[in-house]
């Protein structure tokens, strides 16, 4: 009969049973040790070598070591966590794909471009409309100003013309705000604090849409009788009509947004005054001159308010600063991520955190794609040209703005997001280039039943093997190749589907680098040249 026992893990002491593994008992204690090849029913697997922990001054992979009475476990070390960082790293030195496209990438306010797209391909504008909302603050405005550097690095580019992200965004942003009920996205549980922003301007208002939404009473404060700053006064109707900018305006009044308009800081309204009634204020008054700057009593630097660049402080304490209050930008969609990184300080200051800038999301590189790559990217997209709507003023009709989302590569990982890898690489701080060289080819398997597999993603874990064998598949996958040339594949030089015709759902929810995933749609068949 077995007998239970004490071991202890970061000082923490639990109880055991003989057979139990390491990572068993840390997770009892609710301490995440990553794994990438351990599945419950799959047993231990011991290929990736995340799950290290130190014991007895060694480590060793806590998913296949026993526990033992009276074993004293290491595991939130700086020296574990160094080598959980290697070894991710080393698993990144052979990855042939991006955790995020490039598109998305290069977007400063990180909309999921290629999932909106496959939304709209699809004809979901519920879906559509959510994922932009759910990201982008005045969407209706930024689809008509931004100067849309996401195409630059649309990889569409490269054989035609890219995907016309930014006609895509002003397309769902305004059939949106003609439904009856725009769409209004969530918003975190009241947290009883008060922000004041003094400024609604673009980066004023996007910081406005991020606190909301955080839980936080926000009231935007302007000397203008209308909010919108530059927005409003700096362009002309016909480059955006008045109706699209009052009708993002309003969607954040919908969201819970105050204005107090026609009150001018330093005139109507005394700095210290304003900080009495809330809990903490951010500036984005637009461009301050030193005299104005030293009324408020604020620090003032040679290009405006003095605001650490880390954390948009000023010199007073619970006031920030932002956009061209602290440095002018003249790009639109900049001046809103910098609103962007400024609500995220203030959050974090009102949650009683260090303020900081918001983390750039962890992605593998793959680069430039060669011809054949394209190629492979192609077979999934419209071959077609770029659509030109029929009429320019209005924009693109449904019809024409899925034809031109269904021109989207969908270069991304479609398991990003979801993927352990990279989910993990963020946590430690993965370097995905440290020991990376010349990478191989890309390849992307496409089979007939929807299961797409990307070599160039498998680590060689060995859960979908197993995984097969205990379904008692009849072909099943197994390891093929000796040293660097070992690879997954079904026996015979059969398709990989061919090996999970029970457990091919199981498989893919299971695979832990997305190299196995299910087609959202048919192959096409590419026609023409690249660049």
């Amino acid at each position: 009969m077995s007998t239970a026992s004490l071991i202890t893990i970061d000082g923490q002491p639990v109880e055991v049973t003989p057979g139990d593994s390491v990572l068993h008992a840390a997770r009892k204690l609710g301490i995440d040790i990553p794994t990438l090849c351990f599945l419950e029913k799959c047993g231990p697997l011991n290929s990736c070598q995340v799950c290290l922990v130190k014991i007895n001054g060694k480590l060793v992979p806590s998913c296949g070591t026993k526990v033992a009475p009276g074993m004293v476990v290491e595991s939130e070390t700086e020296e574990v966590h160094e080598a959980r960082r290697t070894a991710l790293e080393l698993l990144f030195s052979d990855h042939v794909g991006d955790c995020l496209s490039p598109c998305q990438r290069l977007c400063p306010l990180l909309l999921n471009i290629p999932v909106t797209l496959r939304h709209l391909e699809a004809g979901r504008l519920a879906e559509a409309i959510a994922s932009v909302r759910g990201a982008l603050p005045l969407p209706a405005v930024l689809g008509r100003l931004c100067h849309h550097p996401c195409e630059q690095g649309c990889r569409r580019g490269h054989w035609d013309d890219p995907a016309a992200i930014r006609d895509m965004e002003r397309f769902v942003a305004d059939y949106d705000l003609s439904q009856p009920a725009p769409h209004v996205p969530g918003r975190k549980p009241a947290t009883g604090k008060r922000v004041a922003i003094v400024g609604a301007g673009p980066t004023g208002l996007a910081a406005a849409y991020y606190l909301a939404r955080q839980g936080h009473a926000v009231t935007v404060l302007d000397r203008n009788a209308q909010a919108g700053g530059t927005l409003r006064t700096g362009t002309e109707e016909k480059t955006l009509p008045r109706a699209a900018l009052d009708g993002e305006i309003a969607q954040l009044a919908r969201l819970g947004v105050e204005f107090n308009l026609s009150v001018e800081l330093g005139r109507s309204l005394a700095l210290g005054d304003l900080l009495h009634g809330v809990d903490s204020v951010l500036l984005t008054v637009g461009e301050v001159s030193k005299a104005d700057g030293e009324k408020l009593g604020i620090t003032m630097a040679a290009t405006g308010i003095k605001a650490d660049p880390n954390t948009c402080a000023t010199s007073v304490p619970g006031v920030f600063a932002a956009g061209s209050a602290v440095r002018v930008h003249k790009q639109l969609v900049k001046a809103m991520s910098e609103g962007k990184a400024a609500a995220e300080c203030v959050h974090r200051h009102l949650s009683g955190q260090p303020p900081r800038r918001p983390e750039k999301p962890f992605s593998s590189i793959m680069g430039r794609l060669d011809a054949g790559e394209l190629r492979a990217f192609l077979r999934t997209a419209s071959p077609g040209a770029s659509v030109t709507p029929c009429d320019a003023c209005r924009g693109h009709t449904k019809k024409e703005a899925a034809d031109e989302s269904a021109r989207c590569l969908h270069c991304d990982c479609r398991s990003s997001g979801n993927c352990v890898l990279q989910h993990y690489a963020q946590v430690y701080g993965a370097d995905a280039g440290r020991f990376r060289a010349e990478r191989r080819q890309f390849d992307q398997q496409l089979n007939p039943g929807g299961v797409i597999f990307e070599p160039g993603k498998c680590i060689l874990c060995g859960i979908c093997v197993k995984l097969t064998e205990l379904a008692q598949e009849e072909l099943g996958l197994t390891f093929v190749g000796r040293g660097f040339d070992v690879r997954i594949s079904a026996p015979f030089n059969r398709a990989i589907e061919d090996g999970l015709q029970k457990v091919a759902e199981e498989c893919v929810k299971h695979c832990p680098t997305g190299a196995l995933v299910f087609s959202d749609k048919p192959a096409c068949a590419p026609s023409g040249s690249p660049h």
